[in-house]
């Protein structure tokens, strides 16, 4: 009954509490453990997936393709292309000259082609180049009638409904005649427009000297006209020295706006998984990653069944729900991938006078990518949830929860003047100015601005008024102005908080206890701390003291107050009039403040105490004296 009343008053015994405290550490130490151990493997699976040779080997490859300049003029290589022309002597020049290597520099075969290029002799060409143009029809936008009698033309933008579907040209081989798309490959985000899959395709042969006569009669019978709006030249490669596919896409959009407008692909990826012992190491880890990501579920099934709606309160909760997410996707595509790669890497190996598609694995494998590094960001995040007891982190997130409500409506008030800015930079300079060609692009613009990015010269050439007085004022406004008002805010609502960890006394971190208790008992096994025993004899000591001066006539309070005068002037004198100080000055806090205040008040009152004592002292020795 006495158990039930205690319950019922709202209070805990107290052995009770601080058993469950001690098992909510334990608990908390060992979760930390266990996330350390999934943390590490997932570190090692996801930089296991990286190959530092995929950029070397990007790089080789875009130089190759990308630098190359046309044969006699020296200005125009594929990413300076801008007209059909331009294109055409890329395509008979450069393009032709990088994927067919046929011979050493001194014109002999350094080995068995077996019916195939190796380009920079290491990287086998897989299959052959494929190019693919997709078109629009004619009369797919309206002239305003002023202008019908001067052009009766007109091609719209690219869409899905202005493609062009009938034959045109030659009408007698596939380049001539649309073909649908057999393939589950991604559309195609382009500058001007999405692209889907399908168009006129034809592949290149595996003579050099055919493809070009190719090349030569698709130029002279117009394979490119008005209504062209892209071309693609796929092809992949494959170094078996380093195992990597290289997927490259070469894209040259023709907007309704006429020239060219030219991009590219270049996908290093690792398809071939599990070929060296490293590999199958990698492997054991995704096996434990998995077992992991079960475990992770389970608790967090419990945990929601427990709390049920208060579980969704905690901002720890949802990033626990996202990682394991992120963790649920990433092993989704990474068993989509290796479903695909094995059905069809031996179907797209077989053939190799057909063009192999692998653009469509390496793009999932990038997505895969993708989705497990930002996994390894929150899972990097989430260790926060376990830090939280330390003194600077829990100063953190107690000034992000008091100025939360002040950032809003700051937030409100910076975006309303930032957007307003943006729509006046969008509609004044984008016209003119690349940074502002669209809205999306102002707004980016502007946050380059502030970090100390920006082209004042293309502002003030595009509008002389305007463009200074755009400038200056947001630079005023949003840099000066706004930003140092929402430094102000957190530094503001810091100091508040760093004042009230200094002046209240705070609880001490009941982790970091554990923590410190677990290396004490530690030390104490072995043996190079004194241990729990030689401790109570030195309290027996004390208390045989403190007994003494009982019998001697103090007072337990007056004991009990010199026991408190002694240990703080123990502290004191340790802390600041230690001889190993190097420095003369050592800055005081507020806590250590408070803590000598308190210290000069105790000396006052004994001060004042010993006075009395000596008065009466002087007094009874005058009394003896009469």
């Amino acid at each position: 009954m006495a158990e039930a009343s205690r319950w019922r008053e709202g209070g805990t015994p107290k052995h009770k509490l601080k058993y469950r405290r001690e098992v909510e550490i334990r608990t908390t130490l060992q979760e930390l453990l266990v996330y350390f151990i999934f943390l590490i493997n997932l570190c090692i699976l996801t930089f296991g997936m990286v190959n530092p040779h995929m950029y070397y080997l990007n790089k080789v490859m875009s130089s190759l393709f990308l630098d190359t300049s046309v044969p006699g003029d020296e200005r125009t290589n594929f990413k300076s292309v801008r007209s059909i022309t331009d294109f055409w002597k890329f395509m008979e020049g450069p393009l032709l000259e990088g994927l067919y290597w046929d011979s050493w520099y001194n014109n002999k075969q350094p080995y068995n082609l077996k019916n195939s290029s190796r380009i920079y002799y290491e990287n086998i060409l897989l299959g052959v180049p494929r190019v693919r143009q997709l078109k629009v029809r004619n009369n797919t936008c309206k002239v305003y009638s002023s202008f019908q009698s001067l052009m009766s033309e007109c091609y719209d933008k690219y869409t899905y409904e202005n493609e062009d579907l009938s034959d045109f040209g030659l009408k007698h081989d596939t380049e001539w005649k649309y073909s649908t798309s057999n393939s589950n490959s991604p559309w195609h985000w382009g500058f001007v427009g999405m692209y889907g899959n399908g168009g006129y395709i034809f592949t290149l042969s595996k003579s050099k000297y055919k493809t070009k006569d190719k090349f030569i009669d698709l130029r002279l019978n117009s394979w490119i006209t008005r209504g062209t709006r892209v071309i693609f030249i796929d092809f992949s490669l494959y170094n078996a020295n380093v195992n990597l596919f290289c997927i490259i896409r070469l894209v040259a959009e023709f907007p309704a706006t006429g020239g060219i407008l030219t991009s590219w692909q270049f996908y290093s990826v690792k398809l071939l998984r599990y070929v060296s012992y490293y590999d199958y190491f990698i492997a054991s880890c995704e096996i434990t990653f998995c077992i992991f990501l079960i475990v992770f579920t389970t608790q967090e099934v419990k945990k929601m069944k427990e709390f049920k709606s208060a579980y969704f309160k905690s901002i720890w909760n949802w990033i626990e729900l996202l990682l394991l997410v992120l963790c649920f996707m990433a092993i989704s595509f990474n068993t989509y991938c290796n479903i695909q790669i094995f059905l069809s890497l031996g179907q797209l190996l077989e053939n190799t006078e057909k063009y192999s598609d692998f653009y469509s694995l390496a793009y999932w494998h990038i997505y895969y990518n993708n989705i497990i590094a930002i996994t390894i960001f929150f899972a990097w995040i989430k260790i926060f949830k376990f830090i939280s007891f330390n003194k600077t982190m829990s100063q953190l997130s107690s000034t992000l929860s008091r100025c939360i409500k002040d950032i809003v409506g700051f937030a409100i008030m910076f975006f309303i003047i930032f957007f307003a800015y943006a729509q006046l930079g969008f509609l004044v300079f984008g016209s003119q100015v690349d940074d502002f060609s669209t809205f999306q692009n102002s707004i980016f613009a502007q946050f380059r601005i502030v970090l100390g990015d920006f082209n004042f010269a293309g502002i003030q050439q595009a509008n002389r008024i305007l463009g200074p007085i755009y400038f200056i004022t947001f630079i005023f406004f949003v840099f000066f102005v706004l930003l140092n008002m929402f430094l102000a805010i957190i530094n503001d609502t810091y100091s508040e908080v760093k004042a009230d960890y200094s002046i209240a006394r705070r609880p001490d971190f009941e982790l970091g206890k554990m923590i410190k208790k677990s290396y004490k008992n530690a030390l104490e096994k072995l043996k190079l701390k004194k241990d729990q025993k030689d401790e109570d004899r030195e309290m027996k000591r004390s208390r045989d003291l403190v007994e003494q001066a009982r019998r001697e006539g103090f007072d337990e309070n007056e004991t009990e107050s010199a026991k408190q005068m002694k240990k703080w002037k123990e502290r004191l004198e340790k802390k600041y009039y230690s001889t190993e100080t190097e420095d003369d000055y050592q800055p005081v806090t507020q806590q250590e403040f408070r803590e000598l205040f308190l210290y000069a008040v105790e000396l006052e009152k004994e001060l004042h105490y010993v006075s009395l004592k000596l008065n009466q002292v002087m007094r009874k020795f005058s009394a003896l004296q009469n």
